[in-house]
Parts: C-alpha cells; structure tokens; sequence
C-alpha cells in the first residue's frame, strides 16, 4: 500500500458532482502524435475520458471509453501512469465535476478504428495531435485550473515515453 498522496488538481466550483472514471492518453508511435476528441463546437482538444460504472474494472472502463469515442483498438501497451483529483467543468454537460481520476497510457499498434459510440453530447471526433499543440491549446483554455490534470498527466505520459524510446 502506498502513502504517496495523490495530487489535486483545479478550483472547487460550486455544486459539483462527484464522478470517478478515467482518461487516456493515446499515442501513436508512427507519427510521434496523440489521439484526441476535437469538439465540433470549439476546436477544444480533449483526452478520451468518462465515468467507470459500478463494479467495472478500472482500465476496462478507460479502455472502453477510448474504444467507444475513438475507434481505435489495437493496443501495443497500456499502463496506469497515474491518478489525481480534478475540478473542474464538464463543457459537454454543462456541470461541474470533482474526480478521482486515474490515468492510462495507450500506445498504439496501428491506427486502424472501428465505429466509435458517441453519446449524444459527446460532439466530438477522432485527431491527432502533437505535444506542443496540446500544451498550448490546454494552457490557452485553462480556466480556474480546469485543465491542469490533463497537463499533469501529458507530462508523465511524455516522461514514460521517452524512458520506453518512442520519443
């Protein structure tokens, strides 16, 4: 059992509502870029993420939201990278949310999809991008610190690609 605590992330906003769940950062090593939800609305880059129901394993569950809202699913390797506590406002539903989030790093085999599972307020669709436009698109919209457990997480997902050579 470890006693690292886990970092938080973000301002607490009124009225949140707890849900845990998990994200993903997904990379492709081919083309050295990230596989992210571009929202039709805004352009805004988002990790693949949602709720894990009652009773699913974690990275079952992060594996599946990435599947349903990607496509892609053929994996050469998944690890935790890690976990933290996020506020922050869900613009999909327009509520703000208080999370245990944990964190997966999906390297890609090959960038083949099958039909993605949107929900109905998931507008969004399958892109690619590289590190430093992610960092600037999260930095350019990080309000009250919204955004700070997806930088967060980019960072130790970038950390554990270099150390296993794909970058």
């Amino acid at each position: 059992m470890s006693n690292v605590a886990i970092p938080e992330f973000g301002t607490k906003r009124e009225n949140e509502e707890r849900r845990d769940g998990g994200l993903a950062v997904v990379f492709d090593p081919a083309t050295k870029t990230f596989a992210v939800g571009k929202q039709e609305a805004d352009g805004f880059l988002r990790l693949f993420s949602g709720g894990v129901d009652p009773g699913e394993d974690m990275r079952e569950g992060i594996l599946r939201e990435v599947v349903e809202e990607s496509g892609l699913s053929h994996f050469k390797n998944v690890e935790q990278i890690g976990e933290a506590f996020a506020h922050y406002h869900n613009s999909l539903r327009n509520v703000n949310r208080v999370t245990k989030a944990t964190c997966l790093l999906v390297v890609l085999q090959d960038t083949n999809t099958v039909d993605t599972k949107l929900e109905a307020h998931e507008k969004f669709s399958l892109a690619w991008a590289t590190e430093a436009e992610l960092r600037t698109s999260w930095t350019a919209t990080n309000v009250d610190g919204g955004n700070d457990h997806w930088l967060y997480f980019l960072e130790k997902a970038t950390a554990r690609l270099h150390t296993l050579g794909y970058l």
